[in-house]
């Protein structure tokens, strides 16, 4: 956010200060130019102040439809924006290309410095998980600790710990090498093992991987994993792997064969061979709104009935619920949950497990940016009530505390000290802005007089008030102050036979505008006259706009 503004403050927008479109024509921006020459030229002003303020804003805009009628200059600033015309812009390509050449010599030295990026990167993950066992909370029995010292408060233990992490070295363009390691331990018993995998990209439909491992549990171990797309429907992964131990060598494979049904749905057809051999058949529905998934799974020890549904809710914390119910041979669990995200980079979400005989089990995941933080809390091995309820209420409670005394209050006071160190650092560029903003307006009168007077005699369109900036609307926050200027004489010069287009872009960058609250969100209000009725109507920031409109008309008992 803090780039993007420093970007805006430093670089001229071009389109938006002639108000046409990024795809304009030559004839659009010609017409846009010589409307903006008349106002600014410095020929019609006499007083000294006024003719080099308007020599100042003739020159930016001259500049502005240099750059934007010359294709080449036009490509230019499209890629690299105002700095790219100074320097960078003509070191990377030569003059005499077109503006096709130079995307495509762009492109193709954005792909090398992604490339390099690339190779001097690594990407780690990781995983920790803590178990808890907390039975006691409900299956404990009050005779049994009345004669113990401490008896009297339940017992709560971590009973098992899993650490897990990898990091990815690309070695070039199509080859890269994954380092994992991982750690365990329950009940006071563990162990550890370390994998190496190299993986090579083969083409634009495959990709191959071998793997070596080795622990102080199961032994040294091989593998090899080959991915291929049969066509551009259907794809299939193939792995097969050999697990030498003391016992001997336990060779093992699998393959899964993949199909897009439709847009949004995916069949699935996995078979694996091995210590756990299975037949698993499933299909996958994605979409906007909701993740479906049924699965069936033949084996041996396992086989088992799953269905799951997540609905996805279109809010800014791109929260989702979920269920599912999961039935087999080892019993029956159901299971529901929430996730939620709670900030820009972390992901909150926790799971109530249901099933006979595994008993009641919370489960709490926080994801933070590639690190995965997992909770598994074993409530009881009986199906009690009371587990269930604590199990889903409890989190909830402890959620809306959290967020509203430490979370809320942290993510609001970090925005505002942002805020306050953006303006602080653009104080200048503002100042110069405001200024550049107040010396248009004053050059506006004239012309705007004549407007009005043109409009007033057809009862055409008159702006009779417009303000731009940040309103305060939320009761909530009645004491803030608004942060508005008014732009009624900018917009009114822009006025040209009854009617006033706006284009998509910033509207700070358009003659006699500034930022009045810079990092902020900002709308364009106006009211005005046309054909002697009011109207009215509030925009966004870089929505485009044109009027009049009769939706925008106020009723007369209003």
């Amino acid at each position: 956010m803090a780039a993007a503004l420093e970007n805006e403050l430093e670089n001229d927008d071009y389109y938006s200060l002639l108000n046409v479109r990024r795809e304009a024509t030559q004839e659009e921006l010609k017409a846009s130019y010589r409307r903006l020459c008349m106002l600014y030229h410095p020929d019609k002003h006499r007083d000294p102040e006024l003719k080099r303020q308007a020599e100042q804003l003739f020159n930016l805009v001259h500049r502005a439809y240099e750059v934007l009628s010359d294709p080449q200059s036009r490509a230019i600033y499209d890629i690299f924006g105002k700095k790219g015309l100074e320097v960078e812009g003509w070191e990377v390509v030569e003059r005499k290309r077109t503006p096709a050449e130079i995307r495509e010599e762009y492109e193709r030295l954005q792909r090398e410095r992604d490339e390099r990026r690339l190779q001097q990167r690594t990407n780690p993950k990781g995983t920790i998980s803590v178990g808890v066992d907390a039975t006691d909370l409900f299956d404990r029995y009050e005779e049994d600790y009345e004669d113990m010292p401490g008896g009297g408060f339940p017992h709560v233990e971590i009973n098992r710990m899993h650490i897990s992490q990898s990091i990815e070295a690309p070695l070039t363009a199509k080859d890269t090498a994954v380092l994992a390691g991982s750690l365990s331990t329950h009940n006071g018993n563990g162990g550890g093992n370390i994998n190496l995998s190299l993986r090579r990209v083969t083409s634009a439909s495959g990709w191959g991987e071998i793997e070596f491992g080795a622990g102080d549990t199961r032994g040294p171990m091989f593998g090899m994993k080959v991915f291929r797309n049969i066509t551009p429907r259907c794809f299939v992964t193939a792995q097969c792997g050999l697990q030498f131990s003391s016992r001997g060598v336990r060779p093992s494979a699998s393959t899964m064969w993949a199909r897009h049904l439709d847009q949004n749905t995916m069949g699935y057809l996995q078979w694996r061979w091995g210590s756990q051999s299975a037949m698993t058949t499933s299909i996958v529905r994605d979409t906007k709104t909701s993740h479906f998934t049924l699965a069936l799974q033949l084996g041996v020890p396992h086989s088992y009935l799953m269905m799951s549904y997540q609905y996805k809710f279109q809010d800014d914390d791109q929260t989702k619920i979920k269920g599912s119910l999961k039935t087999g041979f080892f019993g029956t669990v159901v299971e529901y949950g929430v996730e939620r995200k709670i900030s820009q980079h972390s992901v909150l979400a926790g799971t109530v497990s249901i099933g006979v005989p595994q008993g009641v089990s919370l489960k709490i995941r926080l994801n933070r940016a590639s690190q995965t933080y997992l909770f598994p809390i074993h409530l009881t091995d009986q199906l009690l009530p009371s587990a269930v309820f604590y199990a889903t209420v409890g989190p909830l409670v402890i959620y809306l505390a959290v967020q509203k005394l430490v979370i809320t209050p942290y993510v609001r006071s970090q925005k505002e000290q942002e805020l306050q160190k953006q303006r602080e650092n653009s104080a200048s560029d503002i100042a110069k802005k405001k200024q550049e903003a107040e010396s248009a307006v004053l050059l506006m009168h004239e012309s705007v007089k004549r407007i009005i007077e043109a409009e007033e005699s057809k009862m055409g369109l008159i702006i009779l008030n417009a303000w731009y900036g940040k309103f305060v609307t939320d009761n909530s926050r009645k004491n803030e102050r608004a942060k508005v200027i008014d732009v009624t004489v900018p917009l009114q010069c822009l006025v040209k036979d009854s009617k006033l287009i706006l284009t998509e872009a910033s509207k700070a960058g358009l003659p006699g505008f500034y930022d009045p609250c810079v990092g902020e969100e900002k709308s364009l209000k106006l009211l005005y006259q046309f054909r002697g009725a009011m109207h009215q109507v509030l925009s966004g920031d870089t929505e485009a706009l044109r009027i009049p409109k009769q939706s925008h008309r106020i009723e007369a008992e209003t």
